[in-house]
């Protein structure tokens, strides 16, 4: 998602997304740099006592994921106006899950050429943990 996207050539229905890893390694490291050490994100007994599947990737980290989704998105001449996500579900760790955007409105407001999407998170079976919305500025050609 390097080269810059243009308002013009985008489509209304137009999905993109990337697939992250869910290792118990990264959930550790995301507790160390957001400071978030409830251990059903990181000890395998813990979450097992509390009758988890596994241990759960950190809500705020898969709201950071579809932030960096829309971030590389939009190219360096775009603009996030706003985005929000709403945690519905727990993802358990050790699997990969996609962070995806569905393009659902192009229109232009003022001298902005704006994009609005659903946003989102699924598990590998398709299972919507993390539904959310963005509306992005992108530039014209």
């Amino acid at each position: 998602m390097a080269d810059q996207i243009y308002w013009d050539d985008v489509s209304e229905g137009e999905e993109f997304s990337l697939n992250e890893p869910m290792s118990s390694q990264r959930l550790v490291i995301w507790a160390a740099a957001s400071g978030d050490f409830y251990q059903i994100h990181y000890d395998d007994k813990f979450a097992e006592n509390n009758h988890l599947p596994d241990i759960i990737v950190h809500g705020a980290l898969k709201g950071m994921l579809v932030g960096r989704l829309l971030d590389e998105w939009k190219g360096e001449q775009g603009a996030i106006k706003n985005w929000g996500v709403s945690y519905r579900g727990m993802d358990p760790a050790r699997q990969d899950l996609t962070i995806w955007g569905k393009v659902t409105k192009k229109y232009e407001e003022g001298d902005e050429a704006l994009i609005d999407l659903d946003v989102g998170v699924a598990q590998p079976d398709g299972t919507q943990t993390t539904p959310g919305t963005a509306t992005v500025a992108l530039p014209k050609r």
